[in-house]
């Protein structure tokens, strides 16, 4: 079966049904397809996923506490905001909203000239706007509309951190943290086993990193030491700076770009996570989290994400709530096992009926044990589940499988 009768097949079977069922005005039927869809699917892939959770394996693990921080946009990014929605590249950005419903982004008027930029650039100027002007404007900000938007705002100094909410927030969580402020202010605010609070400052782009670091760490908050890792560090180098943040407890923020590092370091020396920035893909934010909540910890970790309120990033949000819960659908705690399933639904694993909403239900109406016919397959033919056992090979004997797989005999011939 070649790939595009697979993804016909696939469409008809399961895409179409679910679609359907998604739909706000819906039929009883549609609804019940959708249902037999979802639940032959996952009939499908479940002995294929398991799961193994960190609560399964590490019962003693502290607790992670997410909590998402909304912030409003500044005047000035605001009314790049608005100045946006106005631009030739509206006419683009409005037909993926449209069809994802993207909050935030003002409709389209018929007027509008063809589009002089690609959707995936005006999301990318979406998200950087959300994060700081400075991503969209550069430091000249010099463009005639950019400059009357300064003009109207009245501060020309784009490294006020009054322009990003982010880093205002930012700031107020190493304060609660107790990180930056003169040590006679930190006597209520609650402290780890080693003395204090250590932060883990995640975000997607190099660039908002140099921001961070130089608005904020190096400008006014002078007494907080940190490190920073991201793609412009050698590999080489990225080890030593992951253990010298992990042993010298003087050291308060590291900061991260989540492609760097949010797979594959242990970093439990932090027990506050940050995310300035969001991917669209939620496990790769799950797995940056977990860089610091995992094996090792001893505190309970918090982690904060910070969203703009009305723009893109409550779409991102949202998307990553949806994939989630996708993926929980389809992997579950049934697929921790096979041990409930009996032959005839493993067999039913490799039978595709050809009935749309029925998708991956066979039939297993077994007749007399004469014939054992009545199972459907996908060629239309009939096969019965005794059919198909009796041409199976013979299997060993189990004393065969103990004696060509048994542990102690094979540790024993080692060391002989």
């Amino acid at each position: 079966m070649n790939n595009s009768t697979s993804n016909l097949q696939f469409q008809c079977n399961y895409g179409k049904p679910l679609v359907a069922a998604r739909e706000a005005k819906c039929s009883a039927k549609d609804a019940e397809a959708g249902v037999f869809a979802m639940e032959a699917l996952h009939k499908q892939v479940m002995p294929f996923l398991l799961r193994r959770t960190k609560e399964e394996v590490l019962s003693d693990l502290p607790p992670k506490i997410i909590q998402d921080r909304y912030c409003d946009l500044s005047p000035l990014q605001l009314r790049l905001y608005e100045n946006f929605s106005q631009s030739q590249a509206k006419t683009e950005i409005s037909t993926f909203v449209q069809k994802f419903e993207v909050p935030g982004v003002p409709e389209v008027s018929a007027t509008c000239s063809a589009p002089s930029t690609h959707v995936f650039q005006a999301l990318q100027y979406l998200r950087k706007l959300c994060s700081h002007p400075l991503l969209v404007l550069g430091d000249e900000g010099q463009e005639p509309g950019h400059a009357n938007v300064i003009a109207q705002i009245g501060s020309k100094d784009l490294h006020e951190l009054q322009h990003s909410p982010k880093l205002l927030a930012l700031r107020d969580i190493l304060e609660e943290c107790g990180i930056g402020m003169p040590v006679t202010t930190t006597s209520e605010a609650p402290v780890g086993e080693n003395g204090q609070h250590r932060v883990l400052v995640f975000a997607q782009l190099k660039s908002f990193l140099d921001i961070i670091e130089k608005d904020l760490l190096q400008t006014l908050m002078k007494g907080v030491t940190y490190l920073r890792l991201d793609g412009s560090v050698e590999s080489e180098k990225r080890f030593d700076i992951v253990r010298a943040f992990n042993s010298d407890p003087t050291i308060d923020v590291l900061l991260l770009t989540t492609h760097v590092g949010g797979l594959g370091l242990n970093l439990t020396a932090a027990d506050t996570v940050v995310f300035m920035e969001h991917d669209w893909n939620p496990m790769r934010d799950l797995q940056a989290m977990d860089r610091a909540h995992r094996l090792g910890q001893q505190r309970a970790v918090n982690v904060y994400r910070l969203i703009m309120r009305g723009t893109l990033e409550e779409k991102i949000m949202s998307l990553q709530r949806f994939k989630m819960s996708v993926a929980n659908t389809v992997i579950n705690a049934d697929n921790s096992s096979l041990n409930t399933m009996d032959t005839a639904q493993l067999l039913d694993l490799f039978t595709m009926s050809t009935s749309p909403g029925k998708a991956g239900v066979a039939k297993n109406n077994m007749e007399d044990e004469g014939d054992g016919e009545g199972l459907a397959t996908s060629g239309g033919a009939s096969k019965g589940l005794k059919a198909i056992l009796n041409n199976l090979e013979e299997l060993w004997d189990q004393s065969q499988y103990t004696e060509e797989y048994n542990l102690t005999q094979f540790v024993a011939r080692l060391n002989g």
